[in-house]
């Protein structure tokens, strides 16, 4: 699902001060896409955001680009 990888990469590089840093990284098991985005270690509390509400948000957005395509995604930030 390319869709989803351009997405998130696009909402985290809007996100952070280093957007040549922002790296994400998709893989595909049966009916479930985990995407692993990593960014600078500066930024990876704009990504999270404050109590998660940020990270929850880009969650809930792939979750709905998911649902398009009748399949599940999973986002992993990696610290």
């Amino acid at each position: 699902m390319a869709g989803m990888k351009e997405l998130i990469e696009f909402l985290a590089k809007s996100l952070v001060d280093s957007p040549d840093e922002v790296s994400v990284n998709e893989f595909n098991e049966r009916r479930t896409t985990i995407i692993e985005l990593t960014v600078d270690e500066d930024d990876l509390g704009k990504v999270i955001g404050k109590q998660g509400r940020t990270a929850r948000a880009l969650r809930t957005v792939l979750a709905a680009a998911a649902m398009r395509e009748d399949r599940k995604a999973v986002l992993e930030i990696i610290e």
